[in-house]
């Protein structure tokens, strides 16, 4: 059977209740793939029905002596219909915070930019149109590989364009930059729908329409990358909508890995703890004593393993806590107290 047969197999069995349509043990024929290949064209077209309204074309602009010109371009996605518009962080970030979003009705809407985050490379947009088309979210979070997705956006500038792929792989991570801060984006999407310039800040759908990832980045040919959507970028998303920024917890340390000491080891059950390389100066780690080659083990009674664990704790509303930091310091365990304060662009970290 042809792999688009297969896949338009598990599309009819995502559009149903789990359980409901037997596993087909016939033979393959041609008959069986034409019928199968409908049933995978239906449920594309299916979906680019429902998403192509929500889905605008977005032409960035800059302001010049001579007035404003085009400096970019991307796509949205709507996420109400009284005009707030989710896309990617870096189409917007560096420009002057107004642009034009076309919709595939031919509309064209001013937008401006309500708030930016490059640490999750997200932005959200507001316009003043009170009839859009909102996009229904997903949950990336009940992705499974080989499942069905949708990208639709606007590559080089040809609008709604629309390509269809599976989930290659889970659990990726990417690289964000906010000045001389650098953080990783959790759990991105990786997909073989074909992605190209100008699909920044388009929709990942699922078999159902259902907003699952924003596209963000072309890793190599037949390999994109999409932000989920799940329950922490669900709150960064309403955050930016409310307050027009993310607010984080920052501790002022820059590290690394490092298997803990065989003793630790065996006591602690954990194989790794986060080495200190650097501690910024006069930083919430600076004033509690933390040192360089200082092992990170535990934060606040949370097992620390990676540098990723402690981006994870530093939600917002630690900012201003006082939290206690278990360290081995030369294989000696040391407890220590800091009060964590806000996350801004300048410190070098790190988390």
């Amino acid at each position: 059977m042809s792999a688009q047969a297969e896949i338009a197999r598990i599309a009819d069995r995502q559009a149903e209740e789990p359980g409901t349509r037997p596993v087909d043990a016939r033979p393959p024929t041609p008959g069986r793939d034409a019928e199968a290949l409908d049933a995978y064209s239906r449920t594309v077209t299916g979906v680019v029905e429902r998403l192509a309204p929500s889905v605008a074309s977005l032409r960035v602009l800059r302001r010049t002596r001579n007035g404003r010109v085009p400096a970019g371009a991307g796509s949205g996605v709507v996420l109400t219909a009284d005009g707030f518009i989710l896309t990617s962080a870096h189409v917007v970030a560096a420009r002057d915070g107004l642009g034009r979003a076309t919709f595939i009705d031919g509309r064209e809407i001013g937008y401006r930019v309500l708030g930016v985050d490059p640490l999750s490379d997200l932005a959200v947009l507001r316009t003043e149109a009170g009839d859009l088309s909102p996009v229904t979210l997903g949950d990336a979070a009940r992705l499974r590989v080989g499942q069905l997705v949708v990208a639709i956006g606007n590559p080089h500038g040809f609008a709604g364009s629309v390509t269809a792929g599976v989930v290659s792989a889970l659990g990726r991570s990417l690289p964000a930059r906010s000045g001389r801060t650098v953080r990783m984006i959790d759990n991105v999407i990786q997909t073989d729908a074909a992605l190209n310039p100008g699909n920044s800040g388009g929709a990942l759908v699922d078999s159902a329409g259902r907003l699952v990832g924003v596209n963000t980045a072309v890793a190599g040919v037949g390999l994109g990358l999409a932000v989920p959507i799940n329950d922490a970028t669900r709150k960064l998303i309403g955050d930016l909508m409310s307050h027009g920024r993310v607010r984080r917890a920052y501790l002022g340390v820059a590290g690394g890995p490092r298997p803990l000491p065989a003793r630790a080891r065996r006591e602690r059950g954990q194989e790794r703890g986060v080495e200190v390389i650097e501690v910024v100066p006069d930083s919430p780690a600076d004033h509690a004593g933390l040192r360089p080659e200082d092992l990170i083990v535990e934060l606040a009674g949370a097992q620390v393993s990676s540098v990723e664990d402690l981006q994870r704790l530093m939600v917002a509303d630690l900012i201003g806590a006082e939290l206690e930091v278990l360290v081995l310091r030369a294989g000696v365990a040391r407890r220590l107290r800091l009060v964590v304060r806000e996350l801004h662009s300048q410190p070098s970290t790190r988390s």
